[in-house]
């Protein structure tokens, strides 16, 4: 063994830049993976201390016993507490102090008249607490607010929208209202809460514009008197509470806010960023291989060597190991330091961009470093397994042959297989996505196609490149032809080094499609149920923003240039027992503004006690017009409604209708998502859009949009979704581009004499570049064009998966452009790949190449 290991250590100072594709392959997986980890816990962490802070001087938090969760919300909705139950909190013994906390969405205007936030993080409005314990912000400049339309705004706000102490803006709560900057506040010693917007008013101004009623707070806030642990004072309180009210320590409500932030954001963000880390590491484990396999091969007249001299099987293997180890624990090592510049990197970056991400340090756990560690080695490891298997096979009669790499080409047996597991992989998913749909099933079909693509590749590497070769012989001549022969004559290194690349321009084909799809899939939504002329709404994506006013639609729908105008409101209820959504609207201009499919019953007739559902959901629940249904609201009332009304289509609508008049006695902060507005005969649509925006000026400036505009802005999401999967998943392209270089480094080591042999009959260095470089072309080519069947045929599965598992019709669509350009960035990156190993090539000596073994 000390043996095989000196024979690795030689042969590794030899012959290094053999590996170093493979360490820069390991490395950037590596760190892409740590970098995941460590940003995870740092998140958490960030998060953990941030709601600490919140509730550090908060001893006991009192609230709602009963919260409404509706599908998709990991939060529920509260009904609120009493203020004056704060005078029977202050005589409770061992209480200190106690203040209501009124909580609502409000919107500052920056000056330059633009809504800050809104676009993600929350943005909030409430009474300033004046015990400085209590309040999770500090005040810092200024003073709090005295009078009414005084405000104070976290410092980081103030930095974001340009405003100072004295400046006037307006606060969207979503009515418009006038308020004077008197503070400004910080948070744990930092400008703000990540980027989270506060503004702090007076309580009579709280409970004016962010509560339905005078008198009504979301929670109670509670500090203990010296001595009194959080335990016993949540002990003391629960006594005097009022049924339907409890008390928990704030430890207690700041685990609470972290687990909400952790199962509904950060798990799926990391899980969405791990899912990058293994595609990554997937494609660095094909170029990996290859290297291995190369290196392997153009070594079997010394491995023959090896096995004359007395070397046994094992010796040579355990030498190719080694070899691997070294290059497998160094790479991954250097990658642990990289995923900390990119969790650094990260932390930066985030918060430029709107993304929540707190200050703190970075946290390095001893989990985020030993898995990438640990992946990091068993990948090489297990990516050189083969090549070393086959390396200690080699007969010792191999030395006296001449050797050539990979001349075995596509076997039978491949065939089969391959073609056996791609009509597998079809019959899955087609059984998953159009007999009985399941994600399960179309997942499984996923894979069974990607292990099919790669088990095929051999098998159609070969016919792949003559036909994207054909048109090089007419076009450069002997050059491309001899490229061509060149990318031929091993078609498992060919369809291996290709492989990498292939499952790259997959991924960003699958999400290009998927993200096409989306968008079809929304502008189908909004032709078919809106039957609007413009539309004025709310950010399309996040926590943020305040709604627009309930009065707005009112205030639109007198002008002479409109027909109907209808706000859409939300609110929520348990019905029969389930927390469900509500739509809160007027019934009959909804008709008129939103194309609803067949409606049985009638939506005129709704009044305070009726109801509107969708046939999918009567369906569901076994309802049918004329049948009542048991609402219990926040406010812990229970009312029984009539089904009036049951429509076809809900995309816009929602899936349960009530009027204004039903949701005003039990409704919180009223706001609407959405008016759809319809305008007069003969109004064209850029002066009825002029008369709304002019009405809107006064209700907080939110943007109003045409059909078009207001599809496309739904659909902004989107776009900022694939920018982020196309920046992510440049990684993975990398790593490929990296396979390349180094698959076509290796074989210029290989066709030394050969290429010194063309150079010596008359080939130009120019030429010999050019041939380098178009066979390298010609690898990406055959890797981009599968990956993009690959990418589009898995894209219109989890399109058809996503129909199937939810109750929205999805609309398939491929975008001819976008793929055109991930086409083209392939064979781009191909011809990046050839440059470095083309110049190699054209810096041979002729004579030493021709007499080289």
């Amino acid at each position: 063994m000390n043996a095989s290991v000196r024979l690795s250590v030689s042969s590794l100072r030899a012959h290094k830049r053999r590996f170093a594709g493979t360490f820069l392959a390991v490395f950037l997986g590596v760190a892409f993976l740590a970098g995941t980890l460590v940003m995870g816990d740092t998140l958490r962490a960030g998060f953990d201390t941030m709601f600490g802070r919140a509730t550090s001087g908060t001893d006991a938090v009192i609230r709602s016993a009963d919260a409404i969760t509706t599908p998709g919300e990991s939060e529920g909705v509260r009904r609120p507490v009493a203020t004056d139950l704060v005078q029977t909190v202050e005589r409770v013994p061992g209480v200190a102090a106690a203040a209501p906390g009124i909580q609502g969405a409000g919107q500052l205007v920056g000056a330059n008249g633009d809504p800050i936030g809104g676009q993600g993080p929350p943005t909030l409005a409430g009474n300033w607490i004046a015990d400085p314990e209590l309040n999770v912000y500090q005040l810092a400049e200024g003073r709090a607010p005295a009078t009414s339309g005084e405000v104070v705004i976290d410092r980081g706000t103030a930095k974001r929208g340009d405003l100072t102490i004295g400046d006037t803006t307006t606060l969207r709560t979503p009515d418009p209202v006038e308020v004077t900057i008197v503070g400004l506040a910080t948070f744990g010693g930092e400008d703000g809460m990540a980027q989270v917007t506060f503004t702090g008013m007076t309580q009579a101004d709280a409970e004016k514009y962010l509560t339905a009623r005078p008198g009504e707070a979301a929670t109670i806030q509670v500090r203990a008197g010296p001595g009194v642990s959080q335990q016993e004072l949540v002990d003391r309180l629960t006594p005097v509470l009022p049924e339907g009210v409890e008390a928990i320590t704030g430890q207690q409500s700041a685990e609470e806010n972290t687990e909400m932030i952790s199962s509904q954001f950060l798990t799926v963000f990391t899980l969405f960023l791990l899912v990058f880390s293994g595609v990554a590491l997937l494609v660095a484990t094909f170029s990996i291989h290859n290297t291995f396999a190369i290196v392997v091969a153009q070594r079997t007249r010394e491995n023959a060597l090896l096995r004359a001299l007395g070397a046994s099987r094992r010796q040579v293997a355990a030498s190719t190991l080694v070899e691997a180890t070294a290059v497998a624990v160094t790479a991954s090592l250097a990658g642990l330091a990289g995923g900390i510049g990119v969790a650094a990197g990260l932390q930066i970056l985030f918060p430029a961009i709107g993304f929540p991400f707190p200050e703190g340090d970075l946290v390095v756990s001893a989990l985020s470093m030993l898995l990438p560690l640990a992946v990091g080695i068993v990948v090489c490891l297990g990516s050189a397994l083969l090549p070393a298997v086959r390396a200690g096979r080699t007969a010792p009669m191999a030395a006296l042959r001449e050797t050539a790499v990979d001349t075995s080409g596509a076997s039978r047996v491949r065939a089969v297989t391959g073609t056996g597991l791609a009509a597998l992989a079809l019959g899955v998913t087609i059984s998953g996505v159009l007999v009985s749909p399941s994600l399960w099933l179309a997942g499984t079909g996923a894979v069974l196609a990607l292990a099919s693509f790669v088990v095929l590749g051999p098998v159609a590497s070969t016919t792949a490149v003559r036909v994207l070769g054909g048109p090089l012989d007419r076009m450069r001549g002997v050059t491309g032809g001899l490229a061509r022969r060149n990318a031929l004559r091993s078609p498992k290194r060919t369809a291996a080094t290709a492989s990498a690349l292939m499952i790259g321009v997959a991924v960003v084909s699958l999400f290009t499609v998927f993200a096409a799809s989306l968008k079809a899939t929304m502008d189908q939504t909004v032709s078919r149920s809106f039957a609007g002329d413009i539309a004025v709404s709310t950010p399309a994506f996040g926590a943020g923003g305040s709604g627009l006013s309930p009065r707005l639609a009112g205030a639109v729908a007198r002008l002479p240039e409109v027909d109907t105008a209808v706000g859409l409101g939300r609110g929520v209820a348990e019905v029969d027992g389930r927390g469900r959504a509500l739509t809160v609207t007027d019934p009959l201009a909804l008709e008129h503004t939103f194309d609803l499919g067949t409606v049985k019953g009638s939506l005129s007739g709704l009044g305070t006690d009726g109801i509107a559902v969708t046939e999918s959901e009567a369906d569901k629940q076994g309802l049918k017009t004329g049948d009542t249904t048991r609402l219990t609201f926040t406010d812990g009332r229970s009312e029984t409604f009539t089904v009036r009304a049951v429509y076809g289509r809900s995309e816009l609508a929602g899936e349960y209708v009530i009027t204004r008049a039903a949701w005003e006695p039990h409704r919180t902060q009223d706001a609407d998502t959405l008016i759809a507005v319809s305008f007069e005969d003969g109004v064209s649509t850029d002066t009825g859009k002029a008369a709304v925006e002019k009405v809107a000026e006064r209700y907080g400036n939110p943007e109003v949009q045409t059909r078009d505009e207001y599809a496309q802005s739904s659909a902004g999401g989107i776009d900022m979704m694939l920018t982020l999967v196309y920046a992510l998943l440049a990684l993975a392209v990398l790593i490929a581009l990296l396979g390349i270089a180094n698959t076509l480094t290796l074989a210029i080591h290989e066709r030394t004499r050969e290429l010194g042999l063309l150079r010596a009959v008359g080939q130009t260095r120019s030429q010999l570049r050019a041939m380098v470089r178009w066979e390298s072309v010609l690898v990406a080519a055959f890797g981009t064009v599968g990956g993009l069947a690959l990418g589009g045929f898995l894209g219109w599965v989890l399109v058809k998966a996503s129909d199937g598992a939810s109750d929205s019709d999805f609309a398939f669509a491929v975008p001819p452009l976008q793929l055109a350009i991930v086409a083209l960035v392939g064979l781009a990156a191909g011809a990046l790949a050839g440059l470095r190993p083309a110049r190699r090539a054209a810096r041979l000596d002729v004579l030493r190449a021709i007499a080289t073994e």
